[in-house]
């Protein structure tokens, strides 16, 4: 026999009565029946109940073990009783009657329990993520991520793709976030930066005269912790394909997507055809480019209905800025006074003057709409904005009013808000769209001048004509995102391909042609030798577990994630190095006061 195992601890059935079995684990937790020791032996593959009765010659051995201790028992395969079968675990039907026991390793007090799933600090848990891993949940999680991956791998190559390794250490590229530098030893006062993304590499592979690209690839960005994005690091699916258009890179990701989330979405339904929404449209319909399409509510401009109304603050308003609009959100089932001013407490407590509203209800058999702004604006205007939202009685509508560039946001939150207290939200479902059409160029009011609104990387629509002729803000890029659930998973775009095209580009942003070959001139000197159109995307990794786990922070689906000062609380990192490294990497700290 094995030395340490004949069986893992999640692998005996029925089958196994009357035979002898020899296993290794962690021990779950020790129940004391009455002089009857029961403990639950646990390994990667599951828990296994051992019994040890007074008259075992390993009952004084069974009683010394604790909570994490490592065991080795050899047994009798026992089948359990009727009224004692645990149907919740795969080897509920068996329990082992332990002869052996042999400590492997003694476990120290637990600085934190692996029974159960406590909400334990996070600084605690990140200490001694070791510990934290061993909590079913979360091992599960872990688990669940490596089959998705192994997955996504295996569609990527059904699909006609190749992976390619790109590099980790490379130059630094002004992309959206700051790199993580490394210094080189041999080139003294120069650094390596680790890739915000494969962006260029992937590009130049095209360039080279491959296909179909992709990889599971570490991106790397010294940027703010957020639920759903890590400190430091991250994985994507990186993507890139050589002549295509965008329906074309649409209709390579859209299957890979589906089936990976039929499969692992627990049965729950998934968007069968992605649909496309314009960048303004989902500004204006739901206010927000990553859009949660499971809550039903879809904004409209109401703003006809209060000019020259009754109702003074959006009068004005509409009189005074040519640019500010009033947007309505309708609330099915929200026609309550009382919901309607926890929505208008909840707006205040987030910086607003408040939330205007209307709730319909009957008065003597009548339809009305009640509250100030019905007051004041009478009941025709008011009849018109029910038509218009399509209400009935028992619903409501919020109104957000101003420059939409200003507050498109809060309305979006205000939406979702309705939504999610309403409860019309379906989370038992996958709703996936693209967001398309973003613009190629955005107003930089900090800086007064024009920039890259989103990747200086994309095709403008319209080539070099449009670049030439059109005021840069009204151009469109051939660039999209893909969101699920409001959770974005990914930017993508066609590349801009022709020197001349991304020459000018650069020159609308303000970058003359010796920044185009300083930070980017690896790629830009590639394209003067013929490239091909392409294009690509990237979804990310660390979301599609964390969406198909069922988790809202990406730390309870990363193995050894930062804490939210991108500390590595386990192994100590960033850590001090000292002065003999330093002087190698000919460096001298000039830290702050």
């Amino acid at each position: 026999m094995h030395r340490y195992r004949s069986h893992t601890c999640g692998e005996l059935r029925a089958s196994h009565v009357g035979e002898t079995t020899r296993l290794s684990g962690w021990v779950h937790r020790v129940r004391d029946h009455g002089g009857l020791l029961f403990i639950d032996l646990r390994d990667h593959y599951g828990i296994t109940q051992i019994v040890a009765d007074p008259d075992s010659p390993a009952f004084a051995e069974a009683e010394r073990v604790r909570a994490e201790w490592v065991v080795r028992i050899d047994g009798e395969v026992k089948a359990r009783t009727a009224e004692t079968i645990n149907d919740k675990l795969p080897t509920g039907h068996v329990e082992v009657f332990v002869r052996e026991l042999e400590v492997l390793s003694a476990a120290a007090e637990l600085p934190l329990p692996v029974f159960g799933e406590p909400d334990y600090p996070e600084d605690v848990r990140l200490k001694y993520r070791f510990l934290d891993l061993r909590r079913d949940k979360l091992h599960q999680n872990i688990v669940l991520r490596s089959k998705i991956i192994s997955s996504l791998r295996a569609r990527m190559v059904e699909e006609g793709f190749t992976e390619f390794q790109t590099p980790i250490l490379t130059a630094s590229s002004p992309e959206g976030a700051r790199d993580f530098l490394v210094p080189s030893r041999l080139h003294p006062g120069k650094f390596y930066a680790l890739p915000q993304a494969p962006q260029q590499f992937k590009q130049l592979i095209m360039v080279a005269g491959f296909d179909r690209y992709f990889q599971i690839a570490p991106c790397f960005r010294d940027e703010d912790a957020r639920a759903d994005r890590s400190p430091g690091e991250f994985y994507q699916l990186d993507i890139e394909m050589s002549f295509v258009t965008q329906e074309d890179v649409f209709g390579a990701v859209e299957p890979v997507l589906r089936g990976l989330f039929e499969d692992f979405g627990e049965g729950k339904p998934v968007t069968q055809k992605f649909p496309h929404i314009a960048y303004a449209d989902a500004i204006r319909k739901y206010g927000s480019d990553k859009p949660d399409l499971r809550n039903p509510i879809v904004m409209a401009d109401v703003s006809e209905h209060f000019r020259g109304s009754g109702f003074k603050v959006f009068a004005r308003m509409l009189d005074v800025d040519a640019k500010a609009e009033v947007w309505a959100i309708p609330a099915r089932t929200g026609g309550s006074r009382a919901f309607c001013d926890r929505m208008n407490a909840w707006a205040q407590g987030e910086g607003q003057p408040g939330l205007g509203y209307i709730f319909f209800r009957s008065e003597n058999g009548k339809l009305e709409g009640a509250g100030p702004i019905a007051k004041n604006i009478g009941e025709e205007r008011t009849e018109a904005i029910r038509t218009q939202l399509g209400l009935a009685e028992g619903d409501a509508v919020f109104f957000v009013a101003g420059d939409p560039k200003k507050m498109y946001a809060f309305a979006g939150q205000a939406r979702q808000k309705a939504g999610t207290d309403l409860e019309l939200v379906d989370k038992d479902r996958f709703e996936f769209c693209w967001i398309v059409d973003f613009p190629m160029f955005e107003w930089n009011e900090d800086d007064k001048k024009v920039d890259f609104s989103h990747n200086p990387f994309s095709m403008p629509q319209g080539g070099l004509e449009a670049l030439e002729t059109r005021d840069p803000l009204d151009i469109l890029a051939y660039q999209y995102d893909i969101v699920c659930n409001g959770v974005e998973l990914s930017s993508g775009a066609i590349r801009n391909h022709m020197p001349e095209i991304m020459k000018k580009a650069f020159e609308i942003a303000g970058y003359g042609e010796d920044v185009l070959l300083e930070k980017f001139g690896g790629m830009y000197r590639a394209f003067q030798y013929g490239a091909p159109p392409h294009g690509g995307i990237a979804p990310g990794v660390d979301r599609i577990v964390m969406l198909l786990a069922g988790e809202e922070n990406l730390r309870e689906v990363t193995l050894f994630p930062m804490n939210q000062k991108a500390e590595d609380l386990m192994m100590g990192a960033p850590s001090t190095v000292g002065q003999k490294q330093l002087r190698e990497l000919h460096i001298r700290l000039n830290l702050p006061q």
